[in-house]
């Protein structure tokens, strides 16, 4: 099994950067407390450097808007996870334990001002792709919604060989292979657009992979995947 980038997308998206991590032996039960403060901590320095008016600006936020609107979402409506992230807590709001998996990658992303995001092996079929949808994409149930909805042609999507697994790149994943705590084996996935730098992906996605090995005894092991290095086994 792949992850694997269309080269359409390092067409539209020059210098786009994914680290992308394999994960195998997860306990993912339970919550890690040194994580929660950890987060409390990122929220609070959050508050400290950002407003919420003027966050929209920032090169790191700006960048996914742009993307966004370029294969025609509508950032106003769907924000990039990290710009959801951030806004969250600067409305004032904690982030919920979800589980530990999702609550590390939270953690990086609001560190790093990243969009991080994870699949659950043990749900996808098939090899992964980061790609552009096309006509007539199958309906997918979306974490928070009630009913399926199909992809609108030339979003950026990632997919497996049954659906959607996140739409509009990073703004929200399926409900079919989120991680929960049963979650054994799963992919997780930190992206850069310029003017974010490899080394500032690779810091992440080396932290994150750390993260994970200490707090769900799993093997953890990364890819930095790029125009020159489009796929991954998983």
């Amino acid at each position: 099994m792949l992850f694997k980038i269309d080269p359409r997308i390092f067409q539209r998206f020059p210098g786009l950067i994914v680290g992308a991590i394999v994960v195998k032996g997860a306990d993912n039960s339970g919550t890690a407390e040194e994580i929660q403060s950890s987060l409390r901590s990122q929220e609070t320095r959050i508050k400290i450097e950002f407003q919420l008016p003027t966050l929209s600006q920032h090169p790191k936020i700006d960048v996914w808007r742009k993307a966004y609107s370029a294969f025609g979402g509508k950032p106003d409506k769907n924000k990039s996870s990290v710009e959801g992230l951030y806004r969250l807590v600067l409305q004032g709001a904690e982030l919920r334990h979800i589980n530990r998996l999702v609550d590390i990658y939270n953690l990086i992303s609001l560190k790093h001002m990243l969009p991080a995001g994870g699949e659950d092996l043990g749900k996808i079929k098939g090899d992964v792709l980061l790609t552009f949808a096309g006509a007539g994409e199958p309906a997918v149930l979306l974490l928070g919604e009630k009913e399926p909805r199909p992809p609108h042609a030339g979003e950026v999507i990632y997919r497996d060989e049954i659906s959607a697994i996140c739409r509009r790149w990073n703004w929200r994943e399926a409900d079919r292979t989120k991680l929960t705590e049963e979650t054994k084996s799963c992919i997780l996935v930190i992206e850069g657009l310029p003017p974010i730098t490899r080394e500032e992906v690779e810091n992440a996605t080396r932290e994150l992979s750390e993260l994970v090995r200490k707090f769900c005894g799993a093997d953890a092991n990364y890819s930095l995947l790029d125009e020159s290095k489009q796929e991954t086994e998983f």
